[in-house]
């Protein structure tokens, strides 16, 4: 665990070392191409939460990989997703896995559903994904298989988790650990986390706790009251953006601070997408109160960016 605990002016000074500089020189594709995996007939509203979030934050490019019936109501959503009807194909795996030289991660769970088919099918992308070397962000129903099968993704050092309280506690069960012993703190998460081969966690709760199995850093910033819908898929569309962009300054040497280089990807991508994620809620409350829903927090994410990266 790390011996130096950031303070909150130091993480969001983090956060703004995130967002990719924006130039004439920049082309469509560079701030990020994702995909979201999930969209069954009953789930509409959640994977296109996330996949809007994940533009909305500064990703260039998302596509949304649905079933057939969800593929019409998420296309009326929005005309800024690419939206593709394959998950319940009869050649799904081929057709998504075509798409897969095209993006920088992959997000998986929103609005997914739990048939055996469609987990299938995510069982095989999610080892294709590993194959190539695709970061994959897992929510949702993708946690479920996670449950039934932590072998797909334990050792993937690319992949972070992101479950509510109750679907840490089931994860930490699959794990074998005494279900009594799960105490949702800090060394609670980071021991999950090494349990699944250090891969990234944020466990979402009253406060966010992020680990990559190394660090550990809590998000306490106050959000709203109100716990709408949807708010989950949200961060994980932040997370999708700001992961891409960590990985990227992680690779490429061009971390804006020191922080970025020493928490490391998970750390700073899953502060940030809690960051946001809190102050729309919060936002969107103070406006609105108990009539608040997801949809209104969409509406604040460009001025909660402008806040995080300093209009810059």
């Amino acid at each position: 665990m790390t011996t130096h605990t950031p303070s909150e002016k130091e993480l969001q000074e983090m956060v703004k070392g995130l967002f990719p500089v924006l130039d004439q020189s920049k082309h469509k594709g560079e701030a990020g191409r994702l995909a979201v995996i999930g969209g069954s007939e009953e789930y509409t509203g959640a994977p296109y939460f996330a996949a809007i979030t994940t533009m909305k934050v500064g990703a260039d490019q998302v596509h949304v990989c649905c079933a057939k019936d969800a593929a019409g109501v998420i296309k009326s959503y929005s005309p800024d997703l690419i939206v593709h009807p394959t998950l319940d194909a009869k050649d799904a795996e081929k057709k998504i896995t075509d798409l897969f030289e095209r993006l920088h991660l992959l997000i998986i769970g929103p609005g997914l559903g739990r048939t055996d088919s469609t987990l299938k099918t995510v069982e095989h992308l999610i080892k294709c994904a590993k194959e190539k070397d695709l970061p994959i962000v897992i929510d949702a129903d993708g946690l479920w298989l996670i449950n039934q099968q932590s072998d797909l993704i334990n050792g993937y050092e690319k992949a972070v988790l992101t479950p509510n309280q109750m679907e840490a506690q089931r994860l930490w069960k699959a794990m074998k650990f005494s279900e009594d012993s799960w105490d949702q703190k800090p060394t609670s998460v980071l021991k999950l986390s090494q349990a699944l081969g250090n891969i990234g966690l944020i466990v979402k709760g009253p406060c966010d706790i992020i680990t990559d199995g190394k660090n550990v850093v809590e998000s306490t910033e106050i959000h709203g009251l109100k716990r709408a819908g949807g708010q989950g898929d949200i961060m994980t569309g932040a997370l999708g953006a700001f992961y891409f962009w960590a990985l990227e300054a992680k690779k490429n040497g061009i971390a804006k601070n020191d922080l970025v280089a020493k928490l490391g990807p998970v750390i700073c991508a899953g502060y940030a997408a809690s960051l946001l994620t809190r102050k729309c809620s919060k936002l969107a409350f103070d406006e609105l109160g108990r009539s608040m829903l997801a949809s209104d927090m969409l509406r604040k994410i460009p001025e909660v960016v402008k806040e995080l990266q300093g209009c810059r």
